[in-house]
């Protein structure tokens, strides 16, 4: 993907200096958020990264904005207040300033719509598939298919805290992980079963609702292997808080003996209900495959 923003430099200065004085290397892990983190999280997929840039380039907008805006008014204040200009000013137009506050802001938003614009065609200029899998939502953990891979079906729920091994990280984790290859162009079908859900993983700058009825489609393609971890991101209910999405990012190899293993492990699994009461996902948790 394209990556040219202005002042970009002068951005990344201010960001690795303000992330060196708080991170520290044990804090500093990918694919979830750290403690005292500021921004986003690692960009590990091209959207992400152009996501990460946009925010950067917006944010150097806004500021000097907002300087300029503030040092003006602190100018008006002081230099035309009732005791410095006892004598006010009857001037009502000025042809020039009024020119200038309309084509200035027209130009500030001509600037800022050529990246928006960019960002948008990347997100939904979705290239071959690799790998397609559908994503659904249930109250309140979600379920997911591999339609080309013999219609593979899974549902991945909630460890709960008295279940997390180490190095797992409490209300992130899973009992199954959706699992991906390193470097392919991955598409999400997401869909939901019962009310409105959202799919979302930080680090590959994805964000998608579930809509029950209909299916939003979605793509990634991540350039690191490794756990990546997002939540429900839409108002869905008493344990809105507590349906992770958890993707295991892996090999060609690994992904290829995974499907065989999961393909063996579910093929024999028994159904889940579809709808859960307001207990939330501990019930589903103890139907052992």
């Amino acid at each position: 993907m394209t990556n040219g923003f202005p002042g970009k430099g002068v951005f990344a200065v201010f960001a690795t200096a303000m992330s060196f004085l708080i991170s520290t290397p044990a804090l500093a892990e990918l694919g979830q958020p750290r403690p005292w983190q500021l921004g986003f999280q690692e960009a590990v997929t091209p959207i992400a990264r152009q996501i990460d840039q946009f925010h950067d380039f917006l944010l150097i907008i806004i500021t000097v904005i907002s300087i300029f805006v503030l040092a003006l008014m602190v100018y008006v204040g002081l230099r035309f207040n009732a005791k410095a200009n006892p004598k006010p000013s009857k001037t009502t137009h000025n042809t020039t300033l009024e020119v200038l506050w309309t084509v200035v802001p027209i130009i500030i938003l001509v600037v800022i719509a050529v990246p928006s614009f960019r960002l948008l065609f990347a997100q939904y200029d979705f290239p071959k598939a690799d790998v397609t899998i559908k994503a659904i939502g249930h109250q309140w953990y979600w379920s997911y298919e591999y339609p080309d891979n013999d219609d593979l079906t899974f549902d991945s729920i909630l460890v709960e805290d008295a279940d997390l091994k180490p190095g797992q990280p409490r209300l992130l984790a899973t009992d199954n992980d959706v699992v991906v290859p390193v470097n392919k162009n991955i598409h999400v079908l997401i869909t939901a079963a019962d009310v409105l859900h959202n799919w979302t993983v930080p680090a590959f700058g994805v964000k998608v609702d579930a809509v029950p009825g209909r299916v939003l489609r979605t793509w990634f393609r991540a350039e690191k292997t490794g756990m990546f971890y997002g939540q429900c991101s839409e108002l869905c209910g008493s344990r809105h808080a507590f349906m992770p999405i958890a993707v295991r990012v892996v090999t060609e190899q690994e992904y290829a003996a995974w499907l065989e293993q999961a393909k063996r492990e579910f093929a024999s699994a028994p159904a889940r209900p579809e709808k859960t009461t307001d207990s939330g996902p501990s019930q589903l948790a103890n139907l052992k495959r």
